[in-house]
């Protein structure tokens, strides 16, 4: 197997793994004791939604989000758009989504993990929504035809892939002039110990495959999209550092003091230009 199919079979088990916990009532963090008890202790997933929003969707949906931001505060959805979730594992960004668009709407949500699509299908039954779809498929490759999709979300997922330059085409591919590129993820800020990039478990973990800033606006506009801009919402001082750097093993610390204050989350914007020549770009 090659580099970017040894990460897409980690992060599968990995979220695969998520995904049983939760339907087992475990929840979908892996961690023990004081810990587990008050919560997850991964820093970058952990108080995401507003206490309101915990209404919305099922219990299961919001167990299993393993996110860094809430995608649907930023994208500001309209009644009647068309909504696409790249990696939307158990679904609750894609359900809140559906909410916001309404029944004249429809909310996709996109994954790879079987398990993960199995517990979004029973979240949807819960909620009672008739506008959401799911698909499986990779977020390299979105099973969807061009200029199909008003918004696209996606929480902590880009980061993920091997290809991300791939990733973003197929955004834009997607997209309708005009549509809108809503996205969080993790984003680093300087250099970072070589150990970190190489780690699989840290890909998995929204670490090691982070963009720099300077990185996601450049490999937006090679892909088309305009209007570009990232909003720091969190910075992970070297204590947060410690916690979701757990797979680098006993020099975990001595790493952390390394990358404080480098890993932050971010709210990341584009649009589709409505008038351009770029392939994907006019209708077809």
């Amino acid at each position: 197997m090659n580099a970017n199919t040894d990460v897409k079979e980690v992060v599968r088990e990995r979220y695969g793994e998520a995904a049983r916990r939760v339907k087992s009532g475990r929840g979908s963090c892996c961690c023990e004791g004081a810990a587990a008890a008050s919560g997850c202790c991964d820093p970058i997933t952990s108080n995401l939604y507003e206490p309101g929003q915990s209404g919305e969707v099922p219990e299961a949906a919001l167990e299993a989000s393993l996110g860094c931001g809430n995608p649907t505060a930023l994208a500001e959805l309209a009644p009647g758009e068309t909504v696409l979730d790249l990696g939307s594992g158990g679904g609750i960004d894609v359900l809140l989504s559906a909410r916001r668009v309404g029944p004249a709407g429809k909310a996709y949500g996109l994954d790879m993990t079987d398990e993960m699509l199995a517990l979004a299908e029973e979240n949807k039954r819960r909620s009672g929504l008739a506008n959401v779809e799911f698909l499986r498929g990779e977020i390299e490759h979105i099973p969807l035809p061009d200029n199909s999709v008003d918004v696209i979300i996606s929480n902590c997922v880009i980061n993920l892939s091997g290809d991300k330059d791939q990733v973003l085409r197929e955004a834009f591919r997607v997209l309708r002039p005009g549509g809108r590129f809503a996205v969080c993820d993790i984003v680093v800020r300087g250099a970072v110990p070589a150990a970190i990039r190489r780690s699989m478990e840290l890909w998995a973990g929204c670490v090691a495959g982070a963009l720099s800033d300077a990185q996601y606006r450049g490999k937006l506009a090679a892909a088309g999209f305009e209007g570009i801009d990232l909003e720091v919402t969190r910075v992970y001082d070297s204590d947060a550092a410690s916690a979701f750097l757990a797979a680098a093993g006993p020099d975990r610390h001595a790493i952390a003091r390394e990358v404080d204050g480098k890993f932050v989350s971010a709210f990341v914007r584009a649009t589709k230009p409505k008038r351009c020549c770029a392939p994907g770009c006019c209708s077809r």
